[in-house]
């Protein structure tokens, strides 16, 4: 019988291996940056031409529409790669999850590259939560869960699967949208 861990694992693994990941393929820089409204969330160049994925805190009422880009490097990073860094090594040791020095340097700019860092930062995390014991999986995160310190990594593994299909279902419907919007020859601002 699967304990809790295989199961929260195992539904990520679905999810990605047969809903989302499948759905990204052939995405286009045009839908990846694709802004059907004004005022969306995207990616872009900094004053220093590094690409940034537009974030403020705290974010306003209601919040912005936000681009495929930003959806994809929001899962990159918001979900996958602050807590790989946090929890697994790669990031300064007096860091909390919320510490932005765990964001990677590099926000990709293309479709390509946003397939690339999303399945480079999925397969980090899961590779690493899959490696985790009984005993790890119910374990308190501690101070780098900051004010979660006290939930398990268990806890952790919902979260961010949930945040993974939410983000995922919006990225497959902003493809949908796209794929009427371009096929009813509607003008697609990008």
């Amino acid at each position: 019988m699967a304990g809790c861990g295989d199961l929260l694992i195992g539904q990520l693994e679905f999810y990605w291996d047969v809903h989302l990941w499948p759905r990204l393929q052939g995405l286009t820089d045009e839908e990846y940056l694709w802004e059907p409204v004004d005022g969306m969330w995207s990616v872009r160049p900094d004053d220093d031409g590094q690409m940034v994925y537009e974030l403020t805190n705290p974010v306003p009422d209601p919040s912005p529409l936000t681009t495929i880009a930003w959806r994809m490097v929001h899962i990159g990073v918001g979900c996958f790669a602050i807590r790989v860094n946090a929890f697994f090594g790669d990031g300064p040791d007096d860091a909390d999850m919320f510490d932005p020095r765990h964001i990677p340097a590099e926000i990709p700019a293309t479709a390509a590259d946003g397939l690339e860092f999303l399945r480079h930062w999925y397969g980090r995390w899961h590779d690493s939560i899959r490696g985790l014991d009984k005993d790890a999986l119910w374990s308190p995160l501690g101070p780098k869960g900051a004010y979660f310190a006290d939930d398990p990594m268990l806890g952790l593994i919902t979260h961010i699967n949930r945040e993974v299909m939410h983000h995922g279902a919006e990225i497959c419907l902003l493809r949908d949208l796209f794929r009427a919007q371009v096929g009813s020859n509607r003008h697609a601002r990008v």
